[in-house]
């Protein structure tokens, strides 16, 4: 049952077995999971079905690291959450993700390949992509072209899946029809209350933005919202733990992650479609299910001592030919746009999220008949475009293609979470992100990038010029952002003084107390961390089946 908590048609308090806090990915996955069950389960999502943007004002806060970084755009507080702005993209970590490595300090996750793999599997079916197979590190179908050759002990071809479905979209009917789910929408956690002691939940406090107030009480509760909310949530439920929740070592909030991005430096070639060719990311019915990807491989990261990453070609296009240019402006201007309060809220986050450079931009002409003359006149043009096609080239030459890497970060304690002193609308303390880099971070940039781009140029006999921020000495500003990856600011240890959840994604310290998504990870790869999210969070959906069926028994 979905009920919408801002019309007041609820009731104040609501008894359950299980409370989730969050319907992204995480929270959808265990709620799912439990349907048909005997299990009583409460899932609460503080946006509602569509982008709104009194709720996504939520989410706004302060930024005190050297590089900025903007808590209000990099996520969406909506039902589905921030999964309805991905690009799908999802693959397994690997082995080597997962291991400690001497030159990688805080590194090392307390569980290995093997404990994910069943739920990698199980994760698959849920992202609807089919039987596609997968190993660690990657997938394994069938790519649309050859990929480029490469020695294995400097850069591999890891191959990624896309998930066609939005979470919320997906799930949305089953949860609305499931007898043993209440979704509340727009529901809002204020604080976590605990026992005196601090090492139980007694309830949770909920409000939403229209001034209603309620009670949550569960023998079992799942923070699952999102790498920096989760954070925050700890740190706010403190009238009882002034620390706030499973704070006593100081560290929630600590080791903050992304997928730090930049471009790396610019490639050009006579046929430099050789290196972006194998590599586009096609769209449509005919579409393979696995895409490659190019990536440093476990050896070159041992050898050289660099965090893991990969690179993205992106093409650049050279001046339109005028039948080119012409047929694009006609479908521009035969295409109806419509755009509505959610399609604006999308495009502002999507912009914020967007790192592939982007070609012209055609604008729609004043007559549609004036375009239909220009396309007669550039037949030619359009003509050797088809040949192109047909020979697997682009239809318009590249200029030049812009290297963009995407990196795995090093924990770093500094690189936290906090409260800020400022408020939102609901009274609740604001984020403040101190998102800080390490040496080893800038050392892997700078060396990965010679890397990627010395061997692509190699590929199509090119000349790679290095981006000038990666030749910069000193404290100079990394030309570097975000990918909306939020990792590791609940981290996963079995050393309650190194993390704040143990290996099953239970609070230390606290008994009916787990988390899910990213925010548990103690490393993150390059990979896309939807996948393994969707993956933990199956595997503690069993871990809490386990505990709350025995109550029945």
């Amino acid at each position: 049952m979905i009920i919408d908590y801002l019309d007041g048609a609820h009731p104040e308090d609501v008894e359950a077995d299980l409370c989730i806090i969050g319907a992204g990915a995480a929270g959808i996955a265990i709620a799912h999971s439990f349907i048909g069950t005997q299990v009583q389960v409460c899932l609460l999502e503080s946006g509602g079905l569509g982008g709104e943007q009194r709720n996504q004002a939520l989410y706004e806060g302060s930024s005190a690291g050297h590089v900025d970084f903007d808590p209000g755009t990099s996520r969406m507080r909506v039902f589905g959450g921030s999964c309805n702005l991905w690009g799908g993209g999802c693959i397994p970590l690997g082995r080597d993700d997962l291991k400690p490595r001497d030159w990688v300090p805080h590194s090392g996750w307390p569980i290995g390949f093997t404990d994910l793999e069943p739920y990698y599997a199980r994760a698959r079916a849920f992202c609807q992509l089919g039987d596609i197979a997968f190993t660690e590190g990657t997938f394994t179908a069938p790519t649309a072209r050859p990929v480029l050759p490469f020695d294995d002990d400097k850069l591999i071809n890891p191959l990624f899946a896309r998930c066609a479905i939005l979470f919320g979209n997906a799930y949305r009917d089953v949860l609305d029809h499931a007898d043993n789910v209440k979704v509340l929408l727009h529901a809002n956690l204020l604080e976590l209350l605990p026992t005196p002691d601090g090492q139980h939940v007694r309830e949770a406090i909920i409000g939403s933005l229209g001034g209603h107030r309620g009670r949550i009480r569960a023998r079992q509760y799942v923070l699952a919202s999102g790498g920096i909310e989760n954070a925050r949530l700890l740190l706010l439920s403190n009238s009882v733990v002034s620390e706030g929740l499973g704070n006593q070592r100081d560290v929630v909030g600590r080791y903050f992650m992304d997928h730090p991005s930049g471009t790396l430096g610019t490639l050009t070639a006579d046929e430099s479609h050789r290196v972006t060719r194998p590599y586009e990311r096609l769209h449509g019915k005919n579409a393979p299910m696995s895409f490659p990807e190019i990536a440093l491989s476990p050896e070159y990261q041992r050898s050289q001592r660099v965090l893991n990453g990969r690179v993205h070609p992106f093409g650049v296009e050279g001046p339109l030919p005028r039948g080119i240019r012409a047929l694009r402006e006609l479908r521009t201007a035969m295409r109806k746009t419509v755009q509505d309060e959610n399609a604006l809220l999308e495009a502002r986050l999507s912009e914020a999220l967007r790192n592939a450079p982007l070609g012209e931009v055609i604008t729609a002409p004043s007559s549609v008949g004036l375009t239909a003359l220009k396309l007669g006149l550039g037949i030619g043009d359009i003509a050797r475009a088809v040949v192109h096609k047909l020979g697997d080239r682009p239809v318009v030459r590249n200029s030049h293609v812009e290297l963009v890497g995407y990196f795995e970060q090093a924990p770093n304690p500094d690189s936290r979470v906090t409260l800020g002193d400022d408020t939102d609308a609901l009274g609740q303390r604001k984020v403040c992100v101190d998102w800080r880099l390490t040496e080893l971070d800038h050392h892997t940039h700078r060396s990965s990038a010679q890397l990627f781009g010395n061997e692509l140029a190699r590929s199509c006999n090119g000349h790679f010029t290095l981006a000038p921020w990666l030749t910069n000495i000193g404290d100079a500003k990394p030309e570097i952002h975000g990918t909306a990856h939020h990792i590791g600011t609940t981290r996963m240890s079995d050393d309650p003084a190194l993390g704040v959840v143990d290996r099953d994604c239970k609070v230390h310290g606290m008994d009916n107390l787990h988390i899910a998504g990213s925010s548990v990870f103690p490393t993150g790869g390059w990979a896309f961390p939807t996948f393994t999210i969707v993956a933990l969070s199956l595997r503690l959906a069993d871990e809490l089946r386990a505990l709350l069926m025995a109550g029945f028994l």
